[in-house]
């Protein structure tokens, strides 16, 4: 079977980067870290170069660009990639940690079996107790921090849930990792059930997102100042907004987000289910 490697572009804050790398380090052959930078005062190099040097990583590369081009970022996995176009890859921000119905060795050996080259999920939103936002060190336990699951982060901004997480090489990428490109298109809307895509409803991978933290409010607000052109703008702001105006919690009792209790099993989470129809629902 071919090799499985691990691709994150990181930059900005690092606060979940230890616990992403540690999530994937023992499921995959080798880790790509790529360092986004805005100039050469960046802390953040620093601050990554001991989280990898802890765990025996090695930086791949580091760039200089503008704050949150997420064009550029996207342009940054599609082309560490094609570094190894027969390899498999897991594509995951600093802040996500997916959990797969099966070993990945076998959702791979799936694909390989069947012809599929890509693995799509969608966003789940872990979540502090009451709704509050931890803090987070590199030594606690982020599952215990986070103990609520739920679809927050879709319902308010109405953001794309989806994600492209398990790729080959060679399959490039749409910007914010959301969909896979094949011969120059996207796979949404009339192109969903793309042959090369594993299918939905045999495998749909939870991306459990760890963005929920104490120094949320603070990159909410920095990600909604820049281009009010960026689509995510307005996504980013109602998220603020809604921060700030439920006094700095999540509301854990509001029935639209779907909250339970849930652990790190994939098969913890009682509304997975509706998450995914909603997913689904999206790219129509």
């Amino acid at each position: 079977m071919s090799k499985i490697n691990l691709v994150t572009v990181c930059g900005h804050n690092t606060t979940m980067l230890k616990h992403m790398l540690t999530h994937y380090k023992d499921i995959v052959d080798d880790i790509f870290v790529v360092v986004y930078l805005s100039s050469n005062k960046d802390k953040v190099l620093s601050e990554v170069k001991q989280i990898t040097n802890d765990l025996n990583i090695d930086i791949h590369r580091k760039t200089y660009e503008e704050p949150f081009n997420w064009e550029r970022v996207t342009q940054l996995y599609n082309e560490t990639k094609l570094l190894k176009p027969d390899d498999w890859w897991i594509v995951s921000d600093d802040d996500e940690f997916h959990l797969y119905p099966k070993p990945i060795n076998e959702l791979i050996q799936d694909c390989e079996e069947h012809g599929y080259k890509f693995i799509t999920g969608a966003f789940l939103d872990r979540i502090g107790v009451d709704g509050t936002f931890p803090i987070i060190e590199d030594d606690c336990d982020v599952w215990s921090e986070f103990p609520l699951v739920g679809s927050f982060r879709q319902t308010v901004s109405n953001a794309c849930p989806n994600k492209t997480v398990v790729l080959k090489g060679d399959i490039q990428i749409t910007n914010g990792q959301h969909y896979a490109m094949i011969d120059g298109q996207d796979t949404y809307g009339d192109r969903w059930n793309h042959p090369l895509r594993y299918p939905v409803d045999k495998c749909f991978i939870q991306v459990h997102h760890f963005k929920w933290d104490i120094s949320v409010l603070n990159r909410l607000r920095d990600v909604s100042r820049v281009k009010k052109s960026y689509t995510y703008h307005e996504e980013y702001k109602r998220m603020f907004d809604y921060i700030v105006d439920n006094k700095m919690k999540i509301n854990i009792d509001d029935d639209r987000f779907l909250i339970e209790k849930s652990g790190n099993n994939y098969f913890d989470y009682p509304h997975w289910n509706k998450v995914t129809e909603k997913s689904i629902e999206f790219r129509i």
